[in-house]
């Protein structure tokens, strides 16, 4: 309420905005789904600004701004729209989007000579006409079932409701017809008349918006939240769940932007309909940062943990192969295997262990001194890696999972070498990328098709299974 207070709201003047917003929102978004899902998003561009030349020839035909022949006039050109673009697109074998271009911005070009020619006799505004007033809505009223409502809200409210029973009673038509026309066709019903069923309501839903929104900011009510909704399922149930939740929350916002966001910055106010704009703006960054499965930061993070992983796989394997009794890949390693035999912190140790210092272990693997930590760390505390005076040395739980990733590798390479005939000195570097996602089932399959080899094609020994029942025991201490 304290808010309200603060917007000095109306329910008579700021009620019937906020309704006839989330209305026009509602009814685009419906549609804009399946624009979005049929790659022709800006279909509904296309026919909101070829409606012009529908306005103006009703308004030279009735000689009236009568809302009925204008809104007439406007859904037949709409659908013309629709028609020509799928004509020229089909016929003359030109790119849809092309043939969309020259489509709307001829009719749209058309529809300004035609306003500037009416220009003298009718107060037709262009300001109006491309951004809308929805503002004015409170101020024209008329009757709807015995209730005094904007001539706006009661035909937002009609559209909205046809857009709602479309999309359920055709629901798995528009769904099939979306993804696969022909198979749509192959089951019975025809994915055309589905089609251009589609365009005329897409073209009513932009006729009735206009007059709110005008035919630029429609758009984004058509395309942006369906593209939001997009990025966070793949489910089309839930799509156009989420798309209605977005158009309706981006409304309601924008008018309260609206009032809010300039008088921070020393203005009254601003346009509702472009607050609404900016918010579905904002709602479409923020899931194209943290969309589960595209989002840009989560997608990062993902990227992050995945390469500590296999840095963690790499030290652990490192360590490992110096412990390794036959150590005929140790003068590969060249000064770090005698910095490690020598290290002071191998007396009193076991003789198999094998401890290398920070610096040598980020020379060999080539990283970074934070990244090398931030991966020790977490072997650390999984107790698969025990560090002395910045020294690196394998616990029992460490040398199992080493142990595993080594026999991994090496079968790769031995696989690679019989079956894919790749030459010895270039199967180290495959099996490199492929060891970190080899569970124990396709080691055994590995080991089966191989002849179970005891040597890999370098003739190295290739380690036997080693289960996780050390490491089990080392979590449950």
């Amino acid at each position: 309420m304290d808010l309200l207070e603060t917007l000095a709201w109306r329910w008579d003047l700021d009620g019937w905005i906020v309704l006839a917003a989330v209305l026009c929102a509602l009814a685009a978004s419906l549609l804009g789904n399946f624009l979005v899902l049929r790659r022709m998003s800006m279909l509904g561009d296309a026919i909101s600004h070829a409606v012009l030349p529908g306005l103006a020839v009703a308004f030279f035909v009735s000689e009236s701004r009568n809302s009925l022949p204008m809104f007439v006039g406007a859904v037949i050109v709409g659908t013309l729209t629709a028609f020509f673009t799928q004509w020229i697109h089909r016929v003359g074998r030109v790119d849809e989007g092309a043939s969309m271009g020259v489509v709307f911005t001829s009719l749209f070009a058309l529809g300004l000579l035609l306003i500037v020619q009416a220009a003298d006799n009718v107060d037709l505004d262009p300001g109006c006409v491309l951004y809308g007033s929805i503002e004015l809505t409170p101020f024209h009223k008329v009757g709807f079932f015995g209730w005094e409502v904007p001539a706006a809200v009661r035909t937002l409210g009609v559209v909205t409701c046809i857009n709602l029973l479309f999309v359920g009673v055709f629901y798995k038509e528009l769904k099939i017809a979306s993804f696969d026309p022909a198979l749509a066709t192959s089951l019975g019903f025809n994915s055309a008349f589905i089609h251009y069923l589609l365009m005329v309501l897409v073209a009513v839903t932009a006729v009735a918006s206009f007059e709110s929104v005008g035919n630029v900011l429609v758009v984004a009510m058509f395309v942006v939240p369906p593209a939001t909704a997009a990025l966070l399922t793949r489910r089309l149930s839930i799509m156009i769940l989420l798309s209605g939740v977005v158009a309706v929350c981006s409304a309601c916002l924008g008018h309260v932007a609206a009032i809010l966001v300039p008088a921070q910055f020393g203005f009254e106010s601003t346009t509702t309909a472009g607050m609404m704009a900016v918010m579905t703006g904002i709602f479409l960054s923020i899931a194209a940062l943290f969309s589960p499965s595209h989002g840009i930061l989560v997608r990062f993070v993902r990227r992050k943990f995945l390469s500590l992983r296999i840095l963690g796989d790499d030290i652990v394997a490192l360590l490992y192969r110096f412990e390794e009794p036959d150590r005929r890949d140790a003068a590969t390693l060249g000064h770090a295997a005698n910095v490690a035999r020598r290290s002071p912190t191998n007396a009193g140790t076991d003789a198999g262990v094998q401890e290398l210092p920070m610096h040598e272990l980020r020379r060999l693997l080539l990283c970074g001194q934070t990244s090398l930590m931030i991966a020790a760390q977490r072997l650390r505390a999984r107790g698969e890696l025990r560090i002395t005076n910045s020294q690196f040395a394998l616990t029992d739980a460490g040398r199992a999972r080493a142990q595993n990733l080594v026999r991994s590798h090496r079968l790769w390479e031995q696989y690679l070498r019989e079956h894919a005939g790749v030459p010895a000195s270039r199967v180290h570097g495959v099996a490199e990328q492929i060891e970190h996602f080899t569970d124990q089932e396709l080691r055994e399959r590995l080991d089966a098709e191989t002849n179970e080899p005891a040597v890999d094609p370098h003739g190295r020994p290739i380690p036997s299974e080693r289960d996780h029942a050390v490491r089990k025991r080392k979590r449950k201490r």
